[in-house]
């Protein structure tokens, strides 16, 4: 493998002639040519964690995801990956796993690799991360839950549940069931079924609860189970993939979607336009999300202040899922 001193030799300067160049520091234009010749005939490839060592201003962005298999995080990161790409930012990805305890140590292995800043796409807080993040000299952005410690960026995931709920009692359905998950999730499974309890309850109608996992496997073994017995005529899913699976037990039990039975999510993903019937769903801007989360690391690296809460709007999408329940 080539390294910098190879570079070095062959270009008969010193190292920190093609240190400078690397980093786009000032060297002359006989000089400049002769290290892009050299680096090109040889294939080097530069270390960008030591580069991000020698500048002042890291080029590098670390990124905790909660686990791989989310549509949601995908998003997101797509949103990113377009803003940190423009400006020439580098992005080391790391996976937590839905483990609070990978998650910090996580965020110590991106300290020391001296990255600029730190997104932490977060499910949950304890009283030691909630620590970890207000004492970090790293600049640490929290996506997804709200946290009085750092800069969050969060969607309207109260007024989400609020929505769903209203929509359902505009329909003119009475009972109602909601599929949520732990409350370890702030905001998944504690202010979006909130958001739904409130206007249920404001409105006198009946509601039930059922938890679940994030998976649609698990929902879906689930809603075999008491969809046969619920009096409920809609039924709001914390997620989409929630949602998905309870629309797989309906078909596999008879139970007919959305003549006996409505079905709606949160999210907005491809995937609930994918299935039959299509499936009413709250819309979250997951890619603009990205965009803006990034845009505020690159603004916190150039020590520029930010928003210490950005919160995000979402929307209602009507599709087949849901109907006016007659008589």
């Amino acid at each position: 493998m080539v390294t910098l001193n190879d570079i070095a030799k062959m270009a008969n300067v010193s190292k920190s002639t093609v240190s400078r160049y690397l980093n786009n520091g000032s060297v002359s234009v006989k000089t400049r040519e002769k290290l892009e010749r050299i680096i090109s005939e040889t294939n080097y490839q530069p270390n960008l964690f030591a580069q991000s060592l020698k500048v002042l201003k890291s080029s590098m962005i670390g990124v905790i995801i909660a686990r791989y298999d989310s549509p949601s995080t995908n998003q997101v990161l797509r949103g990113i990956d377009a803003i940190a790409y423009k400006e020439d930012m580098q992005l080391m990805i790391m996976n937590s796993n839905l483990d609070i305890e990978r998650t910090k140590k996580n965020i110590g292995l991106l300290q020391r690799q001296k990255v600029g800043a730190i997104i932490l796409l977060a499910t949950s807080f304890d009283e030691e991360l909630r620590n970890i993040i207000n004492t970090s000299s790293t600049p640490i952005l929290v996506v997804g839950q709200k946290s009085n410690d750092t800069s969050s960026f969060i969607y309207e995931d109260y007024r989400a549940g609020q929505i769903i709920a209203e929509h359902a009692i505009k329909l003119g359905h009475k009972k109602l069931l909601f599929v949520g998950v732990s409350e370890e999730d702030y905001a998944i499974g504690v202010l979006r079924k909130k958001g739904f309890y409130d206007v249920a309850n404001k409105n006198g109608v009946a509601i039930e609860f059922i938890e679940t996992d994030f998976s649609s496997s698990s929902s879906y073994k689930k809603a075999l189970q008491f969809l046969p017995e619920t009096n409920a005529t809609y039924i709001a899913g914390a997620t989409d993939h929630i949602v998905i699976g309870i629309l797989k037990a309906s078909r596999e039990l008879g139970i007919h979607v959305p003549d006996e039975i409505s079905l709606s999510g949160f999210g907005g993903h491809s995937d609930t336009q994918n299935v039959f019937p299509q499936i009413t769903t709250i819309k979250y801007p997951f890619y603009e999300m990205g965009e803006i989360v990034i845009s505020a690391a690159i603004q916190k690296i150039n020590s520029k202040k930010i928003q210490s809460i950005t919160e995000m709007p979402v929307t209602l999408k009507k599709h087949a899922s849901t109907q006016e329940l007659e008589g």
